[in-house]
């Protein structure tokens, strides 16, 4: 399918996914990521002249777009969480995966347009998953987050995913984060903000390499916590892999 948005035009090869697993969306800015993610909330493709209305699968989702909803009501996050999440707040396991990881308790009195970026990404992530639906659209879940907080939402995510059978397609730019999430990637290439191609669904290693071939760098393994780490352009290590066709290392 296509999308043409003013002087944008984004293209989307089909292809599959499945239950218990994790889409992670990897591209440049302006390569249309979140136009793909809000077209699979809703957002209706082109009509190509000749051709008949493209039939959107319908699924439930629950979407949690890139940015924070503003609001100048004074509703409190326990509000918040009562209204709109109501079921899922009564849920044990929601309980224990998603708002006592997040931290969710300790803000429940809080107003949430007094929150800052970080706190409000953690509420706004929380009523995301708390919302029955088959396919989680999580658009920057990183955003305003600090590093030990990134990986947290990290686990967050994908142990709800996996425990729940659920889909997410998560556009995500810091790469600690995309990898640990990531059960298969949608490269987007092509020319920012005029044309560009999202690619069909493919494995961590081959999508990987590459979205990074594009950008010239290399990533390692760091051996002692074992994160991605870019290699020293023209490095003897960066040397090896681009030789080796293998822009990012991950061990089989």
């Amino acid at each position: 399918m296509t999308k043409t948005r003013g002087d944008f035009k984004l293209r989307v090869r089909e292809g599959e996914f499945t239950d218990s697993q994790i889409i992670v969306m990897l591209g440049e800015n302006g390569t249309g990521k979140s136009t793909f993610i809000k077209m699979l909330a809703g957002l209706k493709p082109d009509v190509e002249e000749g051709s008949e209305e493209l039939e959107m699968p319908q699924f439930s989702v629950s979407y949690k777009p890139q940015d924070i909803p503003h609001t100048e009501l004074e509703f409190t996050v326990q509000q918040l969480i009562h209204t709109k999440i109501p079921n899922a707040f009564k849920e044990p396991q929601f309980e224990s995966i998603v708002m006592k990881r997040l931290n969710i308790e300790e803000l429940m009195d809080r107003v949430f347009k007094e929150l800052s970026g970080g706190e409000k990404q953690r509420v706004v992530l929380a009523l995301c998953l708390g919302k029955s639906a088959s396919i989680y659209l999580i658009d920057e879940p990183s955003a305003f987050l600090d590093s030990e907080q990134r990986i947290i939402a990290s686990q967050v995510i994908k142990k709800f995913i996996l425990n729940a059978k659920k889909t997410a397609f998560v556009v995500e730019h810091d790469f600690t984060m995309a990898t640990y999430l990531a059960d298969k990637v949608i490269v987007f290439e092509g020319d920012p903000s005029v044309d560009c191609t999202a690619s069909s669904p493919q494995s961590l290693r081959s999508g990987m390499n590459l979205f990074l071939s594009h950008l010239n760098i290399t990533f390692r393994r760091d051996p002692t916590n074992f994160r991605p780490r870019i290699n020293k352009l023209d490095s003897i290590k960066d040397r090896e892999q681009k030789m080796a066709g293998c822009y990012y290392y991950l061990d089989d």
